[in-house]
């Protein structure tokens, strides 16, 4: 009787130890497979694509700053105003710069009225000369008569000499007339009224305040949101200082700072795949590698790290890659603001490309046209002024 109550635990203890034993092959097996499947998608899929979310908008940001002290006397736009290229941003008082555009207009009217003088001067000294040409050849004409007149006896040798001295003045008066006559030229050959070089001269007086009266009127150079706006009416300004900037946003491109050891298998041109924080992963943006850094973002840091002095503990450095959005409707659709955080995947597949850029840019990286309209009209109105003071309206 107690030989059958003595094995009974032992034989429910063996149920148990076979479950426990079936479970942990059942486990062993899943992690197994676990890791066999987590190899195989690795494998295939994770090792080709990097990811970070240490990216970030970035963007132009274009200055105002005026070229030109003055007083403000208008601001065409605020902060968050969408402006084309060419829209008045900020208007300066033009009293000063209107009278200065006068002042080089009535300069350059006088310098083409002068310089027409120094060609009228010219024709003068040809017609002195050829009037003492004539009183030169009388001159000598005289003087070769009195000559034979005085062999024969027929004159006294005090009239020959009177003709001999009249000679000579005539000769030293031609010469002279001559210099006169080569000094002139000098100063008008090979030139007419308009090329001038003292017309040039007021020409580009003239430009200077014309260029100082356009820019009373500051422009937005590109399309894009006004911000950062400090100007305010009234306020006394100095060339450079910062008055607002425009953020052109349709131009943008992010600033994905991945780890040393991500870029291995990065290339420019690669793929991306963009998340951001404020849409979410609804709205996934399209880019492509533009550029990978070329230092670290310590390395350009105001006080980079100094690890030849001691204190230095190794840590992975981060490196800048520069993306940019290749569909630009999507950031009419979903725009971005310049720092705002996103979440960058790039894919690695294509390895073909290089790690550096092989060729100089051909283009601007950016660039306006709008400083160049500046001195549009000042060329007209300066062959206006040159037009007006010339005799008859002939150059």
């Amino acid at each position: 009787m107690s030989t059958q109550i003595a094995s009974t635990p032992n034989e429910a203890a063996q149920p148990k130890k076979k479950s426990r034993s079936v479970m942990l092959r059942i486990l062993g097996v899943c992690i197994l497979i676990g890791a066999i499947a987590f190899g195989i998608w690795y494998f295939l899929v994770s090792r080709w694509y990097e990811h970070t979310d240490d990216a970030y908008v970035n963007g132009n940001v274009v200055q105002i700053t005026p070229q030109i002290t003055g007083t403000v006397v208008s601001i065409g736009a605020d902060d968050g105003d969408l402006v084309k290229q060419g829209d008045v941003l900020v208007t300066l008082d033009k009293a000063d710069a209107d009278v200065a555009l006068e002042n080089a207009a009535a300069n350059l009217a006088n310098t083409v009225r002068k310089v027409r003088g120094l060609y009228s001067t010219v024709s003068g000294a040809q017609a002195d000369v050829a009037v003492r040409q004539v009183a030169l050849q009388k001159a000598r004409a005289d003087y070769d008569r009195r000559v034979n007149l005085a062999s024969s006896g027929a004159i006294s040798a005090e009239e020959l000499s009177h003709a001999r001295d009249a000679l000579t003045a005539a000769e030293s008066s031609l010469t002279t007339a001559q210099q006169q006559l080569q000094t002139n030229k000098v100063l008008v050959d090979d030139t007419i009224v308009s090329s001038h070089p003292d017309v040039k001269a007021a020409a580009a007086q003239y430009r200077a305040a014309y260029l100082t009266e356009v820019r009373t009127t500051m422009v937005a150079p590109v399309t894009g949101y006004v911000a950062k706006r400090t100007v305010q009416v009234g306020q006394r300004v100095q060339p450079g200082a910062p008055l607002m900037a425009v953020v052109p946003l349709h131009e943008v491109w992010i600033d994905a700072n991945f780890k040393e050891t991500q870029l291995t298998h990065m290339r420019i041109g690669q793929p991306v795949e963009v998340t951001s924080d404020v849409y979410g992963h609804a709205v996934k943006y399209n880019g492509k590698v533009l550029e990978l850094g070329v230092g670290t973002g310590g390395a350009f840091a105001l006080l980079p790290a100094q690890n030849a002095t001691g204190n230095w503990i190794k840590i992975v450095q981060r490196i800048p890659v520069r993306v940019v959005f290749t569909d630009p409707k999507q950031l009419d659709q979903h725009p971005l603001r310049i720092g705002m955080s996103l979440n960058t995947t790039v894919d690695m597949h294509d390895e073909s490309g290089p790690t550096l850029a092989q060729k100089a840019p051909t283009q601007p990286a950016f660039s306006t046209d709008v400083f160049q309209q500046q001195l549009a009209n000042a060329d007209d109105h300066v062959a206006q002024i040159i037009h007006k003071n010339m005799a008859g309206n002939a150059q």
